[in-house]
Parts: C-alpha cells; structure tokens; sequence
C-alpha cells in the first residue's frame, strides 16, 4: 500500500512559497503574449491552410480554424486558471502534481519533455528546408555530397544548418531570458506584418466565387469533392479542425514562465487570451484570403502564400512572404525551445529526474544546465533525423496534456480551501466505528443527500471533494468511451444498430448524471485573478475533444509513445520515486540541492502547515 500512496502524493505548495523563485522575474504581459504567438504563428501559417483546403475542408476551412480555435480556448482556460493558482516552472506537470500525484505528474513532464525536443527539432528542419527552396536546394546538395547517410529512419544528409541554428537559439536561452524575449518579439512583430500584409494586399484579389464552386466547374482530374463551401461535407470540416486544431500547439509555452514573470497571476492568464485570440484571427485571416484568391482545388500544399500571389500576378509578394516565413520559423524555434529547460528543470528541482539538471546560473538566472543539455539534444535530432514520421509525437503529448490539466481544474474547483478553513465537515466523521448496519446506513444516507447537496453546503466539504473528485474521474473515462464509439463504430451508430445506438446512450446518459452531480457540489470561493467559466462543463468538453484527437492518431504514434513510455517508467522507478523531494521530506531527510546559493526552498519544506499531514 505504500507503494502506491508514493505514486499518488502530491506536492504541496503554500501561498508564502509562490512569490519565491531563482530564476529572473522579467517578462511582461506583453513578452509573455508574443512568446505564445510566436511559438504558434510559424511554419503552420504558411502552410497549413492550403493544405486542410485543398486536401480536407475547402472553403469551409475557415470553419475548421474556428472550431480548432474554441478547441484550444477550452484547453487555454484551464492553463490560464492553473497559472493564477500555481504560477511556478514547469507548465502542465506542476499542474498535475499539485492536484493530481506524483506519478501522473511524471508521465505528463516525460511527455512534455517529448513534444519540445521534436517540436524545436522538426522546426529547425522546417526552417533548413524553407530557406534551401529559396537557395535552389544549394544546401542539400552540398550536405549530400559532404556526409551522406543511406540508413533507414535517418535524413539522407547531415544537416549542419538545422544542427547550428538551434545551437545558436540555445545560446541565446541559456544568456537570458530577457534577451531572448526581445529577440522574440521583434520577429513576432515582423511575422505579424507580413500577415496583415498578406490579408490587406489579397483583399484587392478575392474573387468570391472561389467559395462557391459547383462541381460542373471543377476539373476531372483533381479531387474536389461536391464543389460549394462544403465541397467534402461537415465530415469534412471537422477532420480538417482536427488538423487545423495542430496549428493552435504552442500556446501553452505561456504556463512554463511562472517563474519568470513580473506578476504571473495577472500575467499568465492574460498573455493566453490574448495569444490564442491573435492566433485565431491571423489563421482565419490568412485562410480566408488564399481561398479567395486562388480556387481551394489549386492550392500549393506546400507553400500555399507565396503560389496564390503568383497565380494572380504579384511575384513580388513572394518574397516579403518568405521574409515573414524565416521570422515566423525562428519564433516558432525559439517558441518550441523556450519550454523544454523549464519543465527539465521543475523535474530535477523535485528529483524525478537527475538533480544537477537544476542549477541556475547565478549570472544569467537561467537553468543553464537544463539549456544545454536540451539545446545538443534537440540540434543532434535536427541533424540526424528525418522527423516527418514523429511529428504527430508531438500532439500525442500535448494532448494528454491538456487533458491533464482540464481534469486537475475540475477537482481542484471543487477541493476544500484549507488555508481559509472552508471544510464545514470531515467525511472520517460519517464513517462507522464498528461496522454496525445502522451506522453503514447513516453513511449510505449522508453520501445520496451530498450527491445533490441536499444540506446546503455553500464550501466544498471533503465529502464533496471526494464525490466530485470520483465523479470527474467517471466522466473522463465515460468520455473515452464515448470516442471510441463514435471512431470506431461509426457505421454501427449511423445504421442505427441497437447495441450500438444502446450502449453510446448509456455512456451519455451517465455522462450527464455525473456533470449534473458535479454542478450540485460547493465550489471553492477562493479569490483567484482567473478561473475558467462554466466548470464543470468547459473543462469536460475539453477532455471530450483532446481524447477523441488523440484516439484519432495512428497505431504507429501509440507504439512510439510506448517506447518513450517505457524509458521514462525506467528512469522514475529506479530514481525518480526514491530521490523525489517528497519521499526525502516523508522520511523527515533534508532535501539535498546542487547549488548551493539556492534561494528556491528546496531545504524547506514547500507543504503548508495544515496540509503537512495530507500528503498521503
């Protein structure tokens, strides 16, 4: 039993800790704003839109943008509350470990982990390819003649350029984080231009038309589907939300700045808002305008900006269009990069991973350390690898992610406030003594009236906690089945077969019984500077949706993400569960650090008072 409740501890962090940080508190709202929309405004922008039109949605991928967008609202709430509640280092892992355990906490960081090293390493290729199309493939030939790799799995060539351009961001990182926000908001700046460029210039270009095609129009050797703004149906545009809804990953780089942001509380929350909206209306913006121009069957796939201005005669734009791609690709690289030592460091602060990870320069207040091992690491997969069968990798971890910390929203909402003595009970109070079927029925009886709060409990009591802990977790794993009824037995439900049709009613039907229970129970009153709205239905919507893309990922991405698994359950159970910060505090051992300035409380215990008994 012991075993398990080390899996399950939580950490615990108390209102005097949370101002205290090692690392420098200097970013803004306004650098926090353009370090989310830079990391996501990259290569996605130029590309992705004609691809989803041409291949998925057509015209209606304006549409798909929109419900991509309100897919990631939903998720970017719950990290914009998290990050007034726990404004630390380290994103969705300090997330779940705070509210959820140890344990999950580690799957989430060693997955986190993943999604940055392919996300900085598919872009710095990303960004190698876009600039040699403009050499003329002068960069692959020399590379190609200089070091060739005929190995499968591996790029063809050694790709120096990739290998030095994230080395040179690393550094960049590794000097200061103001600096490299500066960096950062400059290019932001430039790759915003050039998009607002592209949407004034192609108004003068629109042919409305283009959005309403009949199929008598469209050519017999290209793939058009039906013509009209459906040309693929609604099926179509929503499995082009699913594609478009990858172009939104990025945001969450915002939540790993807890420690380095002049006010997180305040900051954090509005800097995600205010990415996610900047984001939406350039996407909308920019798909709009090529499926004005150009019509969605003639859609470059590859570089969809720079084709259209070339198919209604301005070649020139081509060029101010790529100047904006190289900016929107070092964003996105120094975006993609700018979380990985952060969530290294929170990881190796509390000891799931090797602690001298952790040390912060005392020069440059960064965890140097954790840069550059992150920074060699990410350059090498650059160089060597051909990451076109990984990138999906990336969604898989961001997505369960966000799951995560919608989950860890909902519970948390509904968690007695001990340091405001809000519990008005103690469920250990209505548990029997000695087993006798009077008081078994007493308890019966407490927990149906609690269910729909009968008493009027205006604070979460731990009996309420405890039912909508449960029920939250119910709702999760009703949401799965949900989705796999949906993906996997589609053409049963559309024929309306009756197991099928019964069983999905039944997960729907449940699933309602539990948010109505939910919605029933005392929420927390404490003060926060943002929560999510309509809890518990917003963060349910939002696991609704994370889990149905993630089950919508191919086997191939599930048999790699078990790998990665596997290595990383390898480095927690013959490390991390023994050298965590919190096993040394259950055993009343002081916490052992690697540096010896350091003001962040490791040799203090980070538990409040009153929840020092709780941790198990």
């Amino acid at each position: 039993m012991l075993f398990f409740e080390r899996l399950l501890r939580r950490k615990y962090i108390s209102t005097s800790k949370l101002a205290q940080s090692n690392l420098d508190r200097c970013l803004s709202v306004l650098d926090l704003t353009a370090l989310g929309v830079g990391s996501t405004l990259g290569l996605g922008i130029y590309v992705l839109a004609g691809q989803v039109a041409k291949d998925e949605s057509g015209p209606a991928v304006v549409l798909s943008f929109l419900v991509a967008a309100v897919a990631s609202v939903f998720a970017g709430l719950c990290y914009a509350e998290f990050g007034a509640r726990v404004p630390r280092a380290g994103s969705a892992y300090v997330y779940s470990y705070v509210t959820v355990g140890e344990f999950l906490a580690f799957i989430i960081g060693w997955n986190l982990i993943l999604e940055y090293v392919i996300g900085t390493a598919s872009v710095a290729r990303g960004y190698s390819g876009y600039l040699d199309s403009l050499l003329d493939k002068s960069m692959t030939e020399s590379f190609r003649n200089a070091i060739p790799i005929n190995l499968p799995g591996l790029s063809p060539y050694l790709d120096f350029f990739a290998f030095g351009m994230t080395l040179v961001l690393t550094v960049i990182l590794a000097v200061g984080v103001k600096e490299s926000s500066k960096v950062n908001n400059v290019l932001t700046c430039l790759n915003l231009l050039v998009v607002a460029y592209v949407v004034v210039c192609g108004l003068f270009k629109v042919d409305v038309h283009n959005w309403n095609i009949p199929k008598s129009e469209i050519p017999k050797d290209v793939d058009g589907g039906e013509g009209g703004f459906f040309p693929f149906g609604f099926s179509g545009m929503m499995a082009g939300a699913a594609t478009c809804f990858y172009g939104f990953v990025g945001f969450d780089c915002v939540a790993t700045t807890g420690e380095e942001a002049r006010n997180p509380q305040r900051a954090i929350p509005i800097s995600i808002v205010l990415s996610l909206i900047v984001i939406f209306l350039a996407y909308f913006g920019v798909s709009a305008i090529v499926t004005l121009m150009v019509p969605y069957y003639d859609q470059d796939k590859d570089a969809a900006i720079p084709m259209a201005f070339l198919h209604v005669g301005w070649p020139v734009a081509r060029w101010v269009i790529s100047i904006g791609a190289l900016a929107g690709l070092s964003t996105s690289l120094l975006g993609a990069m700018f979380p990985l030592p952060r969530v290294l460091y929170a990881m190796s602060n509390d000891g799931l991973i090797f602690r001298w990870m952790s040390r912060i320069s005392p020069r440059f207040k960064t965890p140097v350390i954790a840069t550059i091992v992150s920074g060699f690491f990410a350059a090498f997969m650059a160089m060597v690898f051909e990451l076109t069968a990984l990138v999906d990798m990336m969604s898989i971890g961001t997505l369960l992610a966000y799951t995560l910390v919608a989950v860890s929203v909902m519970i948390l909402r509904y968690r007695p406030d001990v340091d405001e003595k809000s519990i008005n009970e103690d469920i250990s109070s209505t548990l029997p003594s000695n087993g006798s079927s009077s008081e078994l029925t007493k308890v019966n009886s407490t927990i149906f009236r609690q269910l729909f709060n009968v008493d009027g409990y205006k604070s979460p009591t731990e009996l309420s906690c405890s039912i909508a802990t449960y029920g939250t977790l119910t709702v999760v794993l009703l949401v799965i089945g949900i989705n796999v009824m949906i993906i996997f037995a589609l053409e049963h439900l559309a024929s309306f077969e009756p197991w099928a049709v019964s069983l999905i009613s039944v997960f729907v039907v449940l699933t309602v019984f539990n948010i109505v229970v939910i919605c029933f129970q005392p929420s927390s009153r404490k003060v926060l500077s943002f929560k999510v709205p309509w809890v518990p239905f917003v963060p349910a919507l939002s696991c609704l949706v994370n889990t149905h893309l993630m089950l919508k990922l191919s086997h191939a991405t599930w048999l790699r993400f078990g790998v990665w698994m596997s290595i990383g359950f390898f480095v927690y159970f013959l490390y991390g569960c023994s050298n965590s910060s919190e096993e040394y505090r259950r055993l009343g051992h002081e916490v052992p650090t690697c540096d010896s300035d350091s003001e962040f409380s490791e040799r203090t215990p980070m538990m409040s008072n009153e929840s020092n008994g709780e941790n198990d």
